[in-house]
């Protein structure tokens, strides 16, 4: 069997395929949403390496379709139809929303704004939050253009919550306290 080369040079020119075969420049904001939900599964990748057996399984299922929604997003609607690899479904939704709910009867409630940080592992599920938030905006902008499903846009949506409530979860369990927003900036 051929070894597979990891470099092509199709892309040296600034240009890149999506699936479908339609070539479009890398500053294509189909580029920018997904790119930055592979970046977000890098940032995953990183918080993976704090997180116990039931969290981090949970973690791996967003990777997964995280590579699913990039599928989704790099596919050209005009020129083929999604595969089913490709599409997320409303159980992958409501997913997210079970363990939202599972982590947050565990947390006390909250009386303020929260800031980044506690824990190490705290830190960087907030830095994925942001990234997340960040894939949103990218993803909303694209679906101005070209049709987005609603599931990606929920997921989306719901799994920077989920991080939100990890972190939480995170600092609760270490007793690290929260940081609360001194609104007064004393």
């Amino acid at each position: 069997m051929k070894k597979s080369l990891v470099y092509t040079k199709t892309g040296d020119r600034g240009t890149t395929s999506l699936v479908g075969g339609t070539r479009v420049l890398k500053t294509n904001i189909r580029l920018h949403a997904y790119g930055t939900v592979d970046e977000l599964n890098a940032y995953l990748g990183l918080l993976a390496t704090y997180l116990a057996d039931t969290d981090l399984n949970f973690v791996l299922f967003v990777q997964n379709k995280l590579f699913t929604i990039g599928s989704n997003l790099a596919t050209d609607l005009e020129k083929m139809e999604l595969r089913e690899a490709s599409i997320i479904k409303e159980r992958d939704v409501k997913r997210i929303e079970e363990e939202i709910d599972r982590i947050d009867e565990q947390l006390p409630q909250l009386h303020a704004f929260v800031l980044p940080g506690g824990v190490r592992g705290a830190a960087v599920c907030h830095v994925c939050r942001t990234v997340c938030r960040r894939a949103e905006r990218h993803i909303l902008t694209l679906s101005e253009t070209f049709p987005v499903s609603p599931e990606v846009l929920a997921f989306i949506n719901r799994l920077s919550d989920y991080l939100f409530v990890l972190a939480r979860k995170m600092n609760f369990e270490k007793q690290n306290g929260e940081i609360f927003w001194n609104n007064a900036c004393e």
